[in-house]
């Protein structure tokens, strides 16, 4: 992510916070820049590491874990549950409303991109759900995929 955009989505993040009553602080701000960095989810322990690197001081995990509570509670981060690790919510700067989030998870590079799914797509799904006896506890979804590039190098 180039610099310019990483400033109008962090600046995108603290606006939503405030708006939501939460605090964006500087360590939540940095564990959130080194997501959007990131080219692919991360764990936690990734996380501190390169916060470390990042801003030369060291972040244990278990902070981390509780910075990125606050922020997936706020919208900013998912975690994806296949792989215990998370990514930084592509819509955060978009001033659309969003749908529920469905991952694509590239099985060769680990490569996600996060897609919307459609009001009655979930609804139908949660139908289904409740006629086998179950109740939906979340909707998203995650997708073992193959990416185009990683298609076409298999190709």
């Amino acid at each position: 992510m180039k610099a310019s955009q990483l400033k109008q989505t962090l600046g995108a993040a603290e606006q939503s916070c405030r708006a939501s009553g939460a605090r964006l602080t500087e360590k939540r701000r940095n564990v959130l820049a080194v997501l959007l960095r990131a080219k692919t989810p991360l764990s936690a322990y990734e996380i501190a590491e390169q916060y470390g690197r990042d801003y030369g001081e060291p972040i244990p995990a278990m902070s981390v874990y509780r910075m990125l509570d606050f922020l997936a509670d706020e919208n900013l981060a998912h975690k994806l549950n296949s792989e215990n690790k998370y990514l930084a919510c592509a819509h955060i700067a978009c001033d659309h409303s969003h749908e529920t989030p469905q991952f694509l998870i590239c099985s060769r590079c680990s490569k996600v991109r996060e897609i919307g799914i459609k009001p009655e797509v979930i609804a139908a799904l949660r139908d289904t759900v409740e006629g086998a006896g179950y109740h939906l506890l979340t909707s998203q979804l995650e997708l073992d995929c193959l990416c185009d590039e990683c298609g076409r190098s298999a190709a």
